[in-house]
């Protein structure tokens, strides 16, 4: 029952919409329920991490350790993303209808991405995965610009023709398991009945799956939306998109792995290691050359896409245990990256580097922010996000891959040096003229502050439970 009430709490929030002149009163009740479902995930997560799982209904919906560091991932950056939305969209005085509209949204996209982690039938999942995108689209074009619409119809158009191919690989799996004999449509079903399953069947399954879940994680060469999309979105939905909703979609493909490593005609981690590598290249080098700050933490997203799958390709206890840790670290720290973007949207009017200069000098608290979440995110120590790359690196070094090892080292190297020369320039730069600075809400710098603070800690430190959690989860998607 727990699990039903955690991911259907901020339907509360989205009723609450419905009704008339509810506009004021609906961004406190949305983060209150957001927030109630976070403290109930986090004692489903650790319940899970001692007892190995949550079964709601056998079969159908249920939490083992993988699928609770992903629903607890989540609920952290929905919680975060529905109290910063009270200063940020309050900001923007949009009239009360598109209020009532992001809000009512927003509760129901946070319910599609919190289902698809209790969800354990691919049949369900793939319903889930297409709400989201049906739930997140009118959220891209909130502020009702040509540049939103656009942005918003290339979102649609490119994740849904994904989604189509999808629903055929998860199509194809029924029928491979059906003719094989097997009677349970679940993760684990499938990986059971793997030894039994037409390897041809499963191998065309794998390559629509590929595809069309790579469209909606932003795998190249199918990534054009991601940039778009996170230039016009309001800060809060791209913390969203970007921090967990691409990952939610690569849980599925990790979870599917055990299935499609089992049968060695697939060659499953060959073609991870190639869009992979493709998405961690293409990425590297489009940071480089990019000119908008919130363009550049999509293109962040696409590189760390890019690192996880290239970690899931070693296939290896060590390395999928650095994966899981990469899932979590990157939805915290690519949540604050964008969070500062749009507070830096809110105080400069702009989010393009050469309009925004001495950042630093006008705005300390957010500039500082913005250094310590772009550092986070571009793989500097201590930060979380440098240890679980470099294990990747290590566990590739360990079975031989060391070519692996020196891709991901050297374009996550390219990565960061773009990224934080171009933040720098925008925080220490000389001022430009005619820029005029606003103090950024109270809420908005709570919420700054707030989500800084795990993503300083867990570069030092993981509490035991959690580390429980990553060793189990890392062991549910690795063969014997």
């Amino acid at each position: 029952m727990i699990l039903f009430v955690a991911v259907l709490l901020p339907v509360i929030g989205a009723a609450w919409c419905a009704l008339p002149r509810s506009h004021a009163a609906a961004p406190y009740v949305n983060a209150a329920a957001v927030s109630t479902s976070f403290l109930l995930t986090l004692w489903i997560a650790a319940h899970t991490a001692a007892t190995g799982h949550v079964v709601a209904i056998a079969g159908w919906v249920s939490v083992d350790a993988f699928a609770a560091i992903l629903m607890l991932g989540i609920a952290a950056v929905a919680c975060s993303a529905s109290i910063y939305s009270i200063g940020y969209i309050g900001h923007l005085h949009a009239p009360p209808r598109r209020v009532r509209a992001y809000y009512a949204n927003l509760a129901l996209f946070i319910v599609s991405m919190l289902a698809i982690s209790v969800c354990v039938e691919p049949g369900l999942v793939w319903i889930a995965v297409e709400l989201t995108t049906l739930l997140s689209v009118l959220l891209v074009s909130f502020v009702d610009t040509r540049e939103a619409l656009e942005a918003a119809w290339k979102y649609m158009v490119i994740t849904l023709l994904g989604a189509t191919v999808a629903v055929l690989g998860v199509l194809v799996l029924f029928w491979s398991q059906h003719v094989a004999g097997g009677t349970s449509f679940t993760y684990a079903g499938l990986a059971a009945d793997a030894h039994r399953m037409n390897p041809i069947l499963v191998a065309a399954a794998f390559a629509l799956l590929l595809i069309g879940f790579g469209a909606k994680i932003g795998l190249f060469p199918m990534h054009t939306w991601l940039p778009d999309a996170h230039s016009q979105a309001p800060a809060p939905v791209c913390a969203m998109l970007s921090g967990v909703e691409t990952s939610a979609i690569l849980y599925v493909l990790l979870r599917l792995m055990p299935l499609f490593r089992a049968i060695p005609s697939v060659h499953a981690s060959t073609w991870f290691a190639i869009f992979g590598t493709a998405s961690l290249v293409a990425a590297a080098l489009l940071i480089v050359q990019t000119h908008d700050l919130k363009r550049l933490f999509a293109f962040s997203t696409v590189e760390h896409m890019g690192v996880i799958v290239l970690g899931a390709s070693i296939g290896t206890l060590s390395g999928n245990l650095a994966v899981v840790w990469q899932i979590l670290v990157h939805g915290l720290t690519k949540s604050l990256c964008f969070y500062a973007a749009g507070a830096v949207a809110l105080v400069a009017g702009t989010t393009e580097f050469a309009k925004v200069r001495g950042l630093q000098r006008h705005a300390p608290l957010v500039g500082t922010i913005l250094l310590v979440g772009s550092l986070a995110i571009a793989g500097a120590p201590p930060f979380a996000v440098f240890l679980s790359e470099l294990a990747i690196a290590l566990a590739a070094i360990s079975v031989g891959q060391v070519w692996l090892a020196a891709v991901l080292l050297a374009f996550v190297g390219i990565a960061f040096a773009g990224t934080i020369a171009k933040v720098a320039g925008m925080m220490l730069g000389r001022e430009n003229e005619g820029l005029h600075v606003h103090p950024a809400p109270g809420v908005v710098r709570g919420v700054l502050v707030a989500c800084a603070i795990p993503v300083l800690i867990l570069g030092l430190w993981i509490p035991a439970g959690l580390g429980n959690l990553f060793t189990q989860a890392a062991a549910q998607v690795t063969l014997p």
